[in-house]
């Protein structure tokens, strides 16, 4: 995982352009209902309680999977400031509005188990996993300084093989975590993501 896959897409912006989905338009009013809808959906997330069975994956899973979600708030921040078309940024928002919640419900668990809510980044102790999440400081500065007319496509990217990151977190906590919570959590996040680089795959082409 160690950072490879997002330097690809930031070095190659047209790599999923030119991809074999069938090209479709977002449009603005389907971006707002889907916006409006997550934002229902999140806004009891937070008030879960995690219970108090819990192993070492569940709280790998959390504090890896809370990095994700702060070093993707930073980029869709990024995309709502510098993206031109209204469907990128209408997805943007969705995100930052489902993650912001999602991360705070992950701090509560963590805290509740009485464990740090940062992530450990030494990379002996994620060796078993995959190394580390491949976003980082580097690849987001990058970002903030792709071309307007490039930044879109560079976005999408990044956030794709960023979200892939979810989903290999999500289906490590699937094989091998033992709370509840965790595990119907990590469900969610192993679908929503899938949909979201559906969601990405066609603005690409779009």
């Amino acid at each position: 995982m160690k950072r490879r896959f997002v330097a690809l897409a930031l070095a190659a912006p047209f790599l999923l352009g030119a991809c074999g989905t069938e090209a479709t338009t977002e449009t603005t009013t389907g971006a707002a209902k889907q916006t409006q809808a997550q934002t229902q959906n999140v806004k009891t997330v937070a008030e879960i309680t995690a219970g108090s069975t819990f192993n070492d994956t569940d709280v790998m899973f959390l504090q890896m999977l809370a990095d994700n979600h702060e070093q993707g708030l930073e980029m869709v921040d990024i995309a709502v400031e510098r993206a031109q078309r209204q469907d990128v940024i209408d997805m943007a928002k969705a995100v930052e509005l489902t993650q912001a919640d999602e991360l705070a419900m992950m701090k509560n668990w963590l805290t509740e188990w009485g464990k740090p809510t940062t992530l450990d980044e030494r990379e002996s102790l994620h060796a078993d996993h995959g190394g580390l999440p491949s976003t980082g400081e580097q690849e987001i500065a990058a970002l903030r300084k792709v071309k307007k007319a490039d930044f879109e496509t560079a976005f999408l990217n990044l956030f794709l093989a960023h979200q892939h990151n979810a989903v290999e977190f999500a289906a490590l906590e699937l094989d091998k975590g033992s709370n509840e919570q965790a595990r119907q959590y990590a469900e969610r996040v192993k679908q929503s993501r899938a949909d979201q680089v559906q969601q990405m795959l066609k603005l690409l082409n779009g």
